[in-house]
């Protein structure tokens, strides 16, 4: 991964903040009326603000020291999103059949950690590149497989490599905790102690990056 360091923004501070996915549609009305929408984006992008999660001046420092080591804009980290970090829609704990990541064919391996939102031909199947590599649970065909001898995950891919192939016809589903390459959105943070103090924390952007 270039320019991106494999360390978390501090879990506590991002489980305050306030952020989501985004979306880009482009929307032409019609003489008629009517419009047509386009999606830009194939995938969604998140974006938050961590200011909301600091609560004290060591919080601050906290990220100001990650703002440096990261120069800025310039290298990537992990984020914990405090509302989408597992693959259970209801946020429990990871279980082995959360996710259908594939079905076997008896020769291919390596399964990509995917998490299914929505059902049918509409529903989006978004990547998991940052998993939490020992969350990770594997199960074929129902049956739970051992991590280190039944598969391997391969943290810098999002991936689960198994020992031997699955066979044809057999379900691949996984469980797991994850988080999301993100990077600052900004090159400067304007701290002020008297703000502080007061409650008005300055603004601390990140921004969703393709890893």
């Amino acid at each position: 991964m270039d320019a991106f360091l494999n360390e978390s923004f501090p879990v506590s501070i991002a489980f305050g903040a306030l952020g989501g996915p985004e979306r880009r549609t482009e929307i032409v009305p019609l003489a008629t009326g009517y419009e047509t929408r386009n999606a830009r984006w194939a995938d969604s992008r998140r974006r938050y603000d961590a200011a909301t999660g600091v609560r004290s001046l060591e919080d601050l420092r906290t990220v100001l020291a990650l703002f440096e080591k990261a120069r800025g804009r310039l290298y990537g980290f992990r984020l914990r999103d405090p509302f989408d970090h597992a693959s259970s829609m209801a946020g429990n704990p990871p279980h082995a059949v959360d996710q259908s990541i594939g079905e076997g064919d008896g020769s291919t391996v390596r399964f990509t950690l995917t998490k299914t939102y929505g059902s049918g031909e509409l529903a989006y199947h978004r990547a998991i590149r940052l998993p939490v590599a020992s969350s990770v649970q594997v199960a074929v065909a129902g049956a739970e497989q051992t991590a280190g001898i039944d598969f391997e995950v391969d943290a810098s891919m999002g991936d689960i490599v198994f020992s031997a192939a699955p066979p044809g016809g057999s379900a691949i589903t996984a469980g797991f905790l994850f988080d999301v390459p993100v990077r600052f959105d900004t090159d400067r943070l304007d701290l002020s102690l008297t703000h502080f103090e007061a409650g008005d924390i300055p603004s601390i952007p990140l921004v969703e990056i393709r890893i």
